[in-house]
This record gives C-alpha cells, structure tokens and sequence, in this order.
C-alpha cells in the first residue's frame, strides 16, 4: 500500500513538473521573442537619466496591464542599433534636454558589447563597473570638470543629477571613490529592477499557467484516481518504480553523469505520460509502431471545459502551476534520491 501512494506522489509530480516546464518555456519564449528583459533595462534607464516622456509618462510599466501591451508592442525604449564602435571621445551633455540625449550617449560607450535584434540594442545587462566606468567617461567629455557635468545633469532636468550628486558629495570629490560609489548604487538600481520584473514575471507565469491548464484540460483530481485504479497505467508513469530499498536504482543509473533535470524528464516523457495529455486540444498519439499521430479533440474538450464536475481538479492543477517548475523538480529530487551536479 506505501508503494501505491509513493507511486501516486511520484506520478502527480512529474506530471506537475513536465506541465511547469512548459508554461516556463513558454513564458523564456516569449520573452525571448519580445526582448522584454532588453526594454525593461532600457526603459529603466530612460527613466533614470532622461526622465519620463512628456506625452507618454514613465517609460517602466506602471501597471500589469502595460507589461502585456505598452512595454512589449506600443513603446519600445531602446535604442537603435549602430555597428560603429564607441567614439574616442564622449560626447558632451547637451545644454537643452532633447528627451534621449543621455541615453543616446550612455549607449555611444556600452554598444561595443551590442549585436542588432529588429533593429534595435539587444543589450539586456550592464555590469555596475561598466556603467560607472561609462558615466566617468561622460564626465570626462566635460574636460573631467565633475561639477560642470553635474551642473548641466541639473540644467536639462536629469533624474541622474540627484543620485550622482549625492555619490559625489560623499566621495568627498575623490574620483575613484565617486566611481565607486556610482557602482554601488547601479549595483543597488539594478537589484531593485530585477524585483520588479520578477513580481511582473509572475503575473505572465500565472496566465499562462491557466492556459496550459485550460487547453490540456488537465484534472489533477481525475488524473490521481487514474492513478490510483489503473496499476498498469500507474506503474508505466513511474517507470520504474518498485518497492524495497533499491527502487528508482534504474533510473538514478541511466542519468548518471548527465545533467540530471534533462536527463530525468526525458525518461520520464514516454507514451505512458503522454496519455495524461490526451483530453488536450490537439493530443498526440504515439504507437508501439509507426509515426505519431495528431488528433483534434475540439468536441471532447468544450465538454470538459463546460463540465463544473471538471472544475476543482482544474483549480488543483492551476495553483499547482504556480508553484514553477524548480519546486515540483526539487520535490521530485526528494522522493527519487537523485542528486543534482554540485
């Protein structure tokens, strides 16, 4: 009877576990395509040393709502794309503010690290030092007068003005400490920002966790009584799953020395767990013999959707989802034994 629930435990995980790597592998696809990790850097810089536009407001999504239509589709912050390397010398800040005058010169020092995407930076990571390193050089463009630099930052309205102010102020107008303390605040900027896009991220993750819910029509509830009533099917899932002291020994053999996650969802994904999936939209059939087969199953699943019956199993699913794949893939660790690469 242990041996049937640790079976049950070990098929609802992987099942949780190969469902979470999809909505993640989704979610880094679309943020791929969409460059999204790019214009959240750049609209924060916009922001930071340009100011918000006049007409549009913050360039950083103030809403949920932006982070689905203004930042990937509507207003694209970077900027645009040059193959020439950086000028010998930077250029001077300007005596008007023009809207993109400081973020077309901070790229001017960074673009040697840029390749094109549609046009545009793809740059979507700047180190601290390199930032730094990129604002001495701007000061140095006002023959190395800081006070000058700072004092135009404040004449064209530079959100900048205020933070490097104050990092000069302390540094006691030593350069190297005023270098360092504009890393430490970028470096401080930078962690704020990456809390920000994760709190976003979430809110991506949570939708398409119910896509992938609603469009396999997975019922976590049907799928653990499946479980629990059909020993061949059960037993097919955990693959090799027995009692005693050794069980999961083929298993742990088979993915040593390979990256254990990969290893370990590839065994695992075989027809067996693909019959979980059959109640999907479009489902995949995979014969003992002969190529795969795709099937529309538009009628079967309007019927599952529309059924209330259906509906806690796909609440139990969902939030399941939500948790992400590393936790589902640190549980699985738990009940195998398998260890990950230290």
């Amino acid at each position: 009877m242990l041996s049937v629930y640790v079976d049950l435990a070990l098929g609802l995980v992987v099942s949780f576990l190969l469902l979470s790597l999809l909505v993640s592998g989704v979610n880094e696809a679309f943020v791929r395509v969409l460059s999204i990790r790019s214009k959240f850097l750049w609209a924060y810089l916009r922001d930071t040393m340009d100011g918000a536009d006049d007409k549009s407001g913050s360039w950083l999504p103030a809403k949920v709502r932006d982070v689905f239509t203004a930042l990937p589709f509507l207003r694209d912050p970077r900027p645009r794309h040059s193959d020439l390397p950086a000028p010998a010398e930077a250029g001077g800040v300007p005596e008007e503010r023009t809207g993109d005058s400081m973020i077309k010169l901070l790229y001017e020092r960074v673009r040697e690290i840029d390749h094109a995407k549609r046009g545009r930076t793809s740059i979507a990571n700047i180190p601290p030092g390199r930032f730094a390193v990129a604002v001495m050089e701007l000061a140095a463009g006002e023959d190395g007068d800081v006070e000058r630099f700072l004092a135009k930052l404040k004449a064209i309205d530079s959100p900048l003005y205020g933070p490097l102010k104050g990092a000069w102020e302390t540094a006691q107008r030593d350069l190297d400490r005023f270098r360092q303390g504009i890393e430490t605040w970028f470096d401080g900027e930078m962690q704020r920002l990456s809390m920000l896009y994760k709190r976003y991220v979430k809110w991506v993750v949570a939708v398409l966790g119910l896509l992938v819910t609603l469009l396999f029509t997975m019922d976590g509830l049907e799928y653990a009584k499946t479980l629990l009533r059909d020993n061949a099917f059960r037993a097919s899932v955990t693959a090799v799953a027995e009692a005693g002291p050794d069980a999961y020994n083929e298993l742990k053999a088979r993915c040593t020395g390979e990256e254990p996650m990969r290893c370990v969802t590839e065994t695992l994904s075989q027809p067996a767990l693909v019959r979980m999936l059959d109640q999907a939209l479009v489902s995949v059939s995979i014969p003992e013999q002969g190529d795969p087969s795709v099937h529309w199953n538009g009628a079967l699943w309007w019927d599952r959707i529309s059924t209330p019956s259906h509906w806690p199993g796909f609440l139990l699913t969902y939030v399941a989802l939500l948790f992400g794949a590393p936790f589902w893939w640190d549980v699985f660790r738990r009940i195998t034994g398998i260890k990950g690469r230290r």
